[in-house]
């Protein structure tokens, strides 16, 4: 199965670059969706850009493909399904949860000099960054790539009902499937409260498991793969 992977905020193509291969082994075909205005300097970049490109990916899959968003990308895998519900094997949510219908995009940082820098550490002491040593963190801190505010601000729009047909997998890193489940049915994610077939897995690594985790993290996704092959055959 094709298995489409999206990078959360400051990230390239090149943050699956240790989950590629394990996918591979697995025996799928992955798929880093190099999204404009991370990585391609494409300042002006937009989020109707950003999810163009990943409906151009799933277009090009000959099959149906996974879509997996990572952290705010949680949202442009749920727009692929928004925009193309019958072309989705399923969607994978890797510790994060899709912003509704009217909402921005990830209007959670400031904006410098139209663009959102990576913060710093600060924002992600805990959970989210316990798993990073010293020199992953200066590594992922020199590469992190400024979000354009045209993607970071632009408004989430859902259109499709049929979206909360797709089977949903929310994976859980800095956090426990019981907390995601306990936040979901409080309200904290609209959207997936309304999908009709969600479940949940766990992975023990904080924010970043492409990172920390990667081949944990392959095994994960190809076990949900092979799932939703299971689903469509």
């Amino acid at each position: 199965m094709d298995i489409l992977l999206i990078g959360g905020l400051w990230l390239d193509a090149s943050a699956w670059d240790d989950v590629v291969p394990e996918l591979a082994a697995f025996g799928h075909r992955p798929v880093p969706v190099a999204l404009p205005g991370q990585g391609d300097g494409a300042a002006a970049a937009t989020l109707a850009d950003q999810r163009a490109a990943v409906l151009a990916a799933v277009d090009a899959a000959p099959g149906k493909p996974l879509v997996v968003g990572h952290s705010a990308a949680s949202t442009l895998a749920w727009l692929a399904a928004d925009a193309r519900p019958d072309r989705l094997a399923g969607v994978a949510l890797i510790g994060g949860f899709p912003a509704p219908d009217g909402r921005a995009y990830a209007d959670f940082f400031p904006v410098e000099d139209g663009a959102v820098p990576f913060p710093g550490w600060g924002p992600f002491e805990g959970p989210d960054a316990a798993d990073l040593d010293a020199a992953t963190r200066e590594r992922f801190a020199a590469a992190a790539v400024p979000v354009p505010e045209g993607v970071a601000k632009g408004i989430v729009r859902l259109t499709d009902e049929r979206r909360f047909d797709v089977p949903v997998t929310v994976v859980c890193p800095e956090f426990t499937p019981a907390q995601a489940e306990r936040w979901i049915a409080a309200g904290e994610s609209p959207e997936l409260a309304r999908a009709r077939r969600l479940a949940y897995r766990d992975i023990d690594a904080g924010h970043w498991p492409m990172t920390t985790r990667p081949h944990a993290l392959a095994r994960l996704l190809a076990d949900i793969a092979n799932t939703r092959a299971a689903d469509v055959s």
